[in-house]
C-alpha cells in the first residue's frame, strides 16, 4: 500500500471557480428581468456592452502580461464584474459609461494588481465611483419605471438612447425622465432625499408617485428579485450568511433607531432595505470573496460596518444609495478586521 502525503487543507470543494462565477451569474437573472420588465430592456445593451469591454481588455492585458488567455478567461471573474457593473448604472445611460467604467475595473484595479485574488477593491464598485465621480450627470439620470413614463419609448428608442442621445422621436434623456405628471423623475432614495432638503417631512417626501406598495415602484421587486437569488447562493453554499445578514441587520437596525429618535426626517428600515442597491450588494457585491474579509468573526463586523455606512450616507450624506462608497471603505479595513478576528491556533498560548 501506497501512502500520498499532502499539505492541508485536505478538505477540498467541489465547485470550481468558473462554477461558482456561473451560479452567482445565474442568481442574478430574476433581477435582471425584474429591472428589464420595470425599466427597459436598455439594461441588457449595457450588459451586452459591459461584458464585450471586460472580455477585450482582459485579453489584451493577459497578452501583455504573457499569461494564457483561455484559462483566465474561462473563470468568468471579468464576466462577473462586467455583469455586476452594468445592473448598477442607469439602463440609459451612454454607451460610453459602461466601456469606461468596466475597462477601468478590469484593467486597473483587478489586473495592475496581479489579476484575480489580489485585487484590495472590488473592481465593479471602483468601476462605478470612478464614474459617478467623473460623470455625475450621466450616472444620477435615472428614467421613471415604464407605468410612470409620460414619454413611452420602445426597444429601439432605447438603442437609440444609449448611442446617441435621442430617441428615434426625438426625446432626449432628459424628456424620457419625466413621470405621468410632467415632472422629472428620480429613484425612491434620491426623490427622498430632495424633498427632505427642501424642508419636507418624510411622510410628505413619501406622497410621490415613484414610491409604491412600500418601497419604490418597480426598486421594490427588483429587490425582492436579488434577495431571492441571494437565498439561492446561500442554500448553494455559493456565499456564507455572515456578511449578509450583518449588512441587512445593521441597515435594519440603524433605520428602526433613526425613526424613534428623528421620526420626520428618518424613513424605517423597509424602505431601506427593499430601495436602491441593497439586495444586490448584501448578497452580491459584498460577499466578493477576494476584497471581504475571510473570517467569521470578521464577515458579520465587515458586513454591519458596510450597513452602518449605508445608512449614514443616505441619511446625512450627499449620495443617495451610498453602496459602492461602503464598500471600497470597508475593503481598505478588511485586513485589520482579520487580524483581529482570526482564530486562534490549536495548541497555541495565550499572549
Amino acid at each position: 500500500m501506497q501512502l500520498s502525503l499532502t499539505s492541508s487543507p485536505h478538505n477540498h470543494s467541489h465547485k470550481s471557480l468558473s462554477t461558482i462565477m456561473l451560479k452567482v451569474c445565474l442568481a442574478t437573472s430574476l433581477g435582471i428581468v425584474c429591472q428589464a420588465y420595470f425599466f427597459g430592456f436598455s439594461v441588457l445593451i449595457q450588459l451586452l456592452l459591459a461584458i464585450t469591454t471586460a472580455v477585450v481588455a482582459e485579453a489584451l492585458v493577459l497578452k501583455l502580461r504573457k499569461r494564457d488567455i483561455q484559462t483566465a478567461l474561462s473563470d468568468y471573474s471579468a464576466v462577473l464584474t462586467a455583469l455586476l457593473l452594468a445592473i448598477s448604472i442607469p439602463p440609459l445611460a451612454p454607451w460610453w459609461v459602461i466601456v469606461i467604467g468596466t475597462a477601468f475595473a478590469i484593467i486597473f484595479v483587478k489586473q495592475l494588481y496581479g489579476g484575480l485574488g489580489f485585487n484590495l477593491f472590488n473592481p465593479a464598485m471602483a468601476g462605478y465611483v470612478l464614474l459617478l465621480i467623473s460623470f455625475p450627470v450621466q450616472m444620477t439620470t435615472w428614467s421613471p419605471p415604464l407605468e410612470l413614463a409620460f414619454n413611452q419609448h420602445s426597444l429601439l428608442d432605447e438603442i437609440s438612447v444609449i448611442f446617441t442621445g435621442i430617441t428615434q422621436s426625438g426625446f432626449t434623456t432628459e424628456q424620457l425622465r419625466l413621470g405621468v405628471d410632467g415632472v422629472s423623475m428620480a429613484t425612491p432614495l434620491d426623490s427622498l432625499k430632495t424633498g427632505l432638503s427642501k424642508g419636507l417631512t418624510t411622510s410628505e417626501s413619501l406622497q410621490s408617485p415613484i414610491f409604491g406598495e412600500f418601497a419604490g415602484i418597480g426598486w421594490q421587486w427588483v429587490n425582492v428579485a436579488y434577495l431571492l437569488g441571494g437565498i439561492y447562493l446561500l442554500k448553494s453554499r455559493i456565499i456564507n450568511w455572515h456578511i449578509p445578514v450583518g449588512f441587512l441587520a445593521s441597515l435594519a437596525i440603524c433605520a428602526s433607531i433613526g425613526v424613534v429618535f428623528h421620526p420626520g426626517v428618518s424613513t424605517g428600515p423597509i424602505l431601506h432595505l427593499f430601495s436602491g442597491a441593497t439586495m444586490l450588494a448584501a448578497f452580491f457585491i459584498a460577499t466578493d470573496p477576494v476584497s471581504a474579509s475571510t473570517t467569521n468573526r470578521g464577515r458579520l463586523i465587515y458586513g454591519a460596518a458596510i450597513g452602518l455606512l449605508v445608512y449614514i450616507i443616505r441619511t446625512y450624506g450627499g449620495y443617495p444609495d451610498a453602496v459602492a462608497f461602503s464598500v471600497l471603505l470597508l475593503n481598505m479595513a478588511v485586513p485589520l478586521i482579520d487580524y483581529y478576528t482570526q482564530p486562534k491556533v490549536y495548541g497555541a498560548r495565550e499572549q
